[in-house]
């Protein structure tokens, strides 16, 4: 292996979602089987014990490509030269706790990492939020760390477009692969907007194969927005190996790139140009990528039912925005 060393340091390391993760990246499926990598895992200091736990656990794995394993609580250490953040950590919600509360209390940590980032991070790092409301919380990261590009910071909404891949296979009764290009507008919420309108199934239109408006208009809308609340209640706790694997895939295509004519959902800072929709919002839209970059897809037609609901989203996080002061 000639390459230098990416360094990646994943926060909320003593997580469900980093420990099924960090399997994929020792393996070489998220940056390739022949680069090498550093891996800083960060957890708050209650958790140092774990992250021992884990440390042991990725050197008895024997994975080829990791260097390094560094541990600790001190984003300032921790993200020291990075090229990767990964933000899987977050105050989680609880029992009674309004959706503002939980804003507040993210507000204060995502402030101190964007701070600890624009000091000590590489200036061509590249952020990828996970922890929730991942978009809000990816806004304050960018804004806090002023000196990195706002292109350079994303939020996942990759598991949305994953499970709206998946939804239309099953009632096309045909596989993933044959599914291509459907968009996630909006927050990684139950106000996101799984649009159809654009994509194809085994190279027709989508309204043509379904040929169910009530479906596409309504229930698959609301699976796709419900989707986690369903898996939560189900298995008595968040999305896990669904959530690593869509953290997986949003890094393999942002570093890899999209197929030609084909894209995906990402969380990434809008400028007011595009679609409508204002800027200085982390906001999902439909992208290419290549080489650790990304490109909105333009001019697509939108209607007005589409429109309603991407604004709809919109209206959610400027909630959000105010809630957090940001």
């Amino acid at each position: 292996m000639s390459k230098q060393p990416l360094r990646v340091c994943l926060t909320g390391s003593a997580g469900q979602i980093a420990y099924s993760f960090i399997g994929m990246l020792g393996n070489g499926l998220v940056f390739g089987h022949d680069q090498p990598i550093i891996l800083n895992l960060l957890d708050i200091p209650q958790m140092e014990g774990v992250l021992k736990g884990v440390k042991m656990e990725i050197d008895d794995c024997a994975f080829p490509i990791i260097q390094e394993v560094n541990i600790g609580s001190d984003c300032n250490e921790m993200f020291k030269d990075i090229d990767i953040g990964i933000f899987l950590g977050g105050f989680p919600r609880k029992p009674g706790m309004e959706r503002k509360d939980l804003i507040g209390i993210n507000v204060k940590i995502f402030k101190e990492q964007g701070a600890a980032l624009d000091k000590h991070a590489k200036k061509t790092v590249k952020c990828l939020v996970v922890a929730n409301p991942a978009n809000t919380n990816c806004l304050t990261l960018s804004k806090n760390a002023p000196s990195i590009p706002k292109e350079n910071f994303t939020c996942l909404t990759r598991l949305d477009h994953n499970r709206a891949l998946s939804q239309l296979a099953l009632r096309a009764k045909v596989p993933i692969k044959e599914v291509k290009n459907v968009i996630i507008w909006g927050n990684h919420s139950t106000t996101q907007y799984p649009d159809v309108n654009h994509g194809t199934i085994s190279g027709k239109k989508i309204r043509e194969v379904i040929n169910d408006e009530k479906y596409l208009n309504e229930e698959f809308v609301t699976k796709i927005q419900k989707r986690g609340g369903e898996i939560l209640e189900a298995r008595k706790n968040s999305s896990v190996v669904s959530a690593a694997n869509a953290v997986k895939d949003h890094l393999v295509t942002w570093l890899f790139g999209t197929l030609e004519g084909e894209w995906v959902s990402m969380g990434i800072i809008t400028d007011g140009t595009k679609y409508g929709i204002e800027g200085d919002f982390c906001y999902s839209m439909p992208c290419t990528c290549k080489n650790f970059t990304h490109k909105v897809v333009e001019n697509l037609p939108i209607d007005e039912f589409s429109k309603k609901l991407q604004l709809k989203s919109l209206e959610e996080l400027k909630v959000e925005k105010k809630d957090a002061e940001i």
